[in-house]
């Protein structure tokens, strides 16, 4: 399918879906300057965090528009698994969400018949940003949104990895991300790398594989990212835009305090 000026400007779906390496952060600072300044660095996408960030529909709007005008791609982590959030990103322009706590086949059927149209729920109306503000016509915007709209559910319960074949096997979820930290957390870990945790990762990688389905992951290493890969990820987040001002700040007060002297 062409892409046109109303499209995601990386294809992010056809690239994601076809397994390629996509490098990526989140964005937790409700604006769009992040998002222009990350994407002058070459990261494939950013996850705007709607759930653990003051975001709101219309900071969303501004920094999904800075997105596609910066191009990068521009996923957004709603706040809650509904049908009324997932179209509002994907309205504003969204190049696919990033949906918490599915849990079960039923919630992943649930958020993937919230995006699509044909065989889906997703409510039409054209005269968005994804529709180019009517320029699209009923049945190209159709076309464009189902061909474009990335779906990806966050498995972070443990009763996820219960379910785990059938939650890959829904129509329309594009891929999964291991949500290592709310498992963690969720099962009484020591921390994300206990022998469990582990195991989980390998549950949920090893179904992915035989879905034939990508998958997501938050690494904190290069090192970390490349076990990743060996066991079939390929999509990696990586900090945040705070994380990575934190760590510069950081690094240059250290700097100047050993050239300086405290």
């Amino acid at each position: 399918m062409t892409e046109t000026p109303t499209s995601p400007p990386t294809g992010f779906r056809r690239r994601f879906v076809g397994g390629e390496r996509l490098i990526g952060t989140f964005v937790k600072t409700p604006a769009p300057h992040p998002v222009e300044v990350l994407a002058g660095t070459g990261l494939d996408f950013v996850v705007l965090d709607e759930e653990h960030a003051p975001w709101d529909r219309g900071t969303l709007d501004v920094a999904l528009l800075a997105a596609r005008a910066s191009g990068i791609a521009g996923i957004v982590r709603v706040a809650e698994p509904s049908a009324a959030r997932i179209l509002s990103v994907l309205d504003d322009g969204a190049a696919g969400v990033l949906v918490p706590h599915v849990a079960s086949a039923e919630k992943a059927r649930a958020i993937a018949q919230a995006a699509r149209f044909r065989g889906g729920r997703r409510g039409f109306s054209n005269t968005t940003r994804a529709g180019g503000f009517g320029a699209l016509g009923l049945w190209e915007h159709v076309a464009a949104g189902d061909a474009t709209a990335t779906v990806i559910g966050m498995i972070e319960d443990p009763e996820a990895l219960n379910e785990i074949d059938a939650i890959l096997a829904t129509p329309g979820l594009d891929g999964v991300f291991i949500g290592r930290g709310d498992l963690t957390v969720a099962m009484g870990a020591t921390d994300m790398a206990a022998p469990e945790i582990a195991a989980a990762c390998e549950t949920i990688t090893a179904a992915a594989r035989r879905a034939g389905k990508p998958v997501a992951v938050m690494v904190a290493t290069g090192e970390e990212a490349s076990r990743f890969q060996a066991m079939g990820a390929s999509t990696f987040i990586v900090s945040s835009d705070q994380g990575f001002m934190r760590q510069a700040a950081m690094r240059a007060r250290a700097d100047f305090e050993t050239a300086l002297g405290r």
